[in-house]
C-alpha cells in the first residue's frame, strides 16, 4: 500500500493542460519523490499499473469516480435517457440535464481532468517500466495493459471534446510554459488509439486469481472494433468483431440479464472489460452512486438521477425482462424483510446498479457491483450494425446477432424483410434499451451524425435548449485560461 501512495505522489506531477486543479503542487522540487527513485522492482511496476486502473474507479480529490458516475453525468444526462433528480440543487448538474451547460461547468471540467489524470499515470508507467530489469513477459504485459487504458481514455476524450491535446510522455520539466500543449486533430488522436489497441491485442486471453479484471486481448479487439465503428470503418470493424466472437475468448450472454449487474456474477462470461468495484475498501474503490443513495427510504426524497421522462420506461414491453432490472418502484430490503416504495409520484426509478448483496440496502455508497465498459451484448449489436452497413441490408448473421440479445430479454426476434434504414433504427433502439445508464447513449446519438442528437433531445421537454453545438462538450474554460493554446469548440463562449 505504501508503494501505491508513493506512486500517487509521482503521478500528481501533471501538466496544467491535463489537471489544472493541482495548482497547490507548485512546491520545491527537492521535496518530490521522482520516478527514478520508485521504479526498481517488478512490484513497483505492478503497483504503477494498478494505479493506472485506479484512475477509473477513484478520484484523487475524493469526488465521484470517472466510471461509476462522473462520465455518466455527461453521457447519460446529456442524452435522452436521463435527467438530474428534482432534488438535486447543483446548477452544473442541472445544466447537463437541460442542455444548457457552458464552458465553466464544473462537471465538464472534472471529466476532462480525470481523463488526463489517468493518461498521465499511464504515461509514467510506459515511460519507466521498460528500464526495470524484470521478467520480459510481465514487462510487456504491463505496458500493453497501460496502452489499453490510455486508448480507452483518449477514446472518451476525442468523442466528448473533439480535437484534444495528445500527450504521450510524462513531462520531464516543471516549467509550466513548456507544458502547454495545443489541440491535436481528432484523426491524430484516433491514430494513436488504434496503435495502442493493436499492441494491446497481444494481451492474455484470460487471467486467474487476483489478476482477474485486467485488460485482455479480447477487450482490446472489442474496443478497437468500437473505435472503427465510430469512424465508420466498417471493414476493419468487422474483422475485429469477428475475432472477438470466433477467437476462442469464451464470451457469451448471461442467460439472466440481471446477472450482468450483480456482485456474485461480476467478471463473468459477458464481461469483456469492467471497471472493478468492491465493498468495504473505502472511497478509493467502492463508490458508484448510479441508481440510488438509499439514504431516505419512503420519505419522498428522489434518487440521485431519474429517467428523462416517462417515455424511457415505455420503451420496454411488459415481457421485456430488462424493464424490471433497469427500473423499479419498490425494492426489497433484506435488513427489514419488507418492500420499500418511494412515495413520490415520479416512478419508476433506475434500479440497474443496486447492489443487492448489501444489507441494509442503505449502504449503496459501498457498492461492490462492477461498472461494465464493454460486454458481449455490445459486440453482438455492433456486429449486426456493421453487417447491415456493409451489405446494404441485414443478412442472416445480422438478424441472429440482434435476436440473441432480444431473446435473452424475453422479446420476440426481428423477422426478415427489414431494409437497411429500418434495421439500423432497430439496432439503435435495442442498444438504448440494453445499455441505459452504461454510458453509451450520447455517443450512439452523436455518431449517427446529422441532427439525430438534437432531434432526440428535443423530444424531452427538459432538453428543448439542445442545439448542434451539443455534439461536442466545451473545452473547460479554466483549461483555456491556463493554456491559451487551447481554442474553444464552436458555439461555446
Amino acid at each position: 500500500m505504501k508503494k501505491l501512495h508513493t506512486y500517487t505522489i509521482i503521478a500528481l506531477l501533471i501538466s496544467a493542460a491535463a489537471l489544472s486543479s493541482c495548482n497547490k503542487l507548485n512546491e520545491n522540487p527537492s521535496s518530490v519523490i521522482v520516478s527514478s527513485q520508485f521504479f526498481k522492482t517488478s512490484s513497483d511496476a505492478v503497483s504503477a499499473v494498478n494505479a493506472v486502473y485506479g484512475t477509473l474507479n477513484s478520484d484523487p480529490a475524493g469526488d465521484f469516480p470517472l466510471y461509476g458516475r462522473q462520465l455518466n453525468l455527461l453521457v447519460e444526462n446529456g442524452s435522452d435517457n436521463q435527467v438530474y433528480s428534482p432534488s438535486n440543487t447543483n446548477p452544473d448538474v442541472r445544466a447537463l440535464g437541460t442542455a444548457t451547460y457552458i464552458a465553466s461547468n464544473s462537471r465538464v471540467q472534472k471529466v476532462w481532468q480525470q481523463l488526463y489524470y489517468g493518461i498521465n499515470r499511464v504515461n509514467i508507467a510506459i515511460d519507466n517500466i521498460p528500464a526495470i530489469q524484470i521478467d520480459t513477459v510481465l514487462k510487456s504485459r504491463l505496458i500493453r495493459e497501460s496502452k489499453f487504458i490510455r486508448a480507452l481514455l483518449y477514446f472518451d476524450l476525442v468523442r466528448l471534446y473533439g480535437d484534444v491535446p495528445l500527450v504521450l510522455h510524462n513531462p520531464n520539466s516543471i516549467d509550466l510554459d513548456k507544458l502547454l500543449v495545443s489541440r491535436a486533430a481528432a484523426d491524430a488522436v484516433y491514430a494513436q488509439i488504434v496503435s495502442d489497441l493493436k499492441d494491446a491485442t497481444n494481451l492474455p486471453k484470460t487471467y486467474s486469481g487476483t489478476d482477474v479484471g485486467r485488460a485482455t486481448g479480447g477487450a482490446a479487439h472489442a474496443l478497437l472494433a468500437k473505435v472503427y465503428v465510430t469512424r465508420k470503418d466498417w471493414a476493419d470493424a468487422l474483422t475485429e468483431l469477428t475475432t472477438v466472437i470466433n477467437g476462442g475468448y469464451g464470451y457469451a450472454l448471461f442467460p439472466n440479464y440481471r446477472d450482468v449487474f450483480q456482485k456474485a456474477t461480476k467478471n463473468g462470461v459477458e464481461h469483456i472489460f469492467s471497471v472493478q468495484f468492491e465493498t468495504n475498501l473505502g472511497e478509493a474503490n467502492s463508490v458508484q452512486d448510479l441508481s440510488l443513495s438509499f439514504t431516505s427510504f419512503n420519505t419522498g426524497t428522489f434518487p440521485i438521477d431519474v429517467p428523462a421522462d416517462s417515455s424511457v420506461f415505455k420503451l420496454f414491453s411488459k415481457t421485456d425482462t430488462r424493464r424490471a432490472v433497469t427500473f423499479y418502484d419498490s425494492v426489497y430490503n433484506a435488513a427489514t424483510g419488507k418492500y420499500v416504495v418511494y412515495k413520490n409520484a415520479y416512478t419508476p426509478y433506475f434500479n440497474k446498479f443496486v447492489d443487492y448483496s448489501l444489507s441494509p440496502l442503505s449502504t449503496q455508497a459501498q457498492s461492490g457491483v462492477n461498472y461494465p465498459v464493454i460486454r458481449y451484448a455490445d459486440v453482438l449489436l455492433l456486429y449486426a450494425e456493421v453487417l447491415n452497413e456493409i451489405n446494404g441490408a441485414p443478412n442472416g448473421d445480422a438478424y441472429n446477432a440482434i435476436n440473441q440479445v432480444r431473446s435473452r430479454a424475453g422479446v420476440a426476434g426481428l423477422t426478415a424483410g427489414l431494409g437497411q434504414s429500418a434495421f439500423r433504427d432497430s439496432i439503435f433502439l435495442e442498444r438504448r434499451k440494453e445499455f441505459i445508464q452504461e454510458g453509451h447513449r450520447w455517443f450512439d446519438l452523436v455518431r449517427q451524425g446529422g441532427t439525430v442528437l438534437v432531434d432526440a433531445l428535443h423530444k424531452i421537454p427538459a432538453k428543448s435548449a439542445a442545439s448542434s453545438k451539443n455534439t461536442l462538450f466545451p473545452i473547460p474554460q479554466v483549461e483555456i485560461q491556463l493554456n491559451p493554446q487551447l481554442k474553444q469548440n464552436p458555439g461555446y463562449n
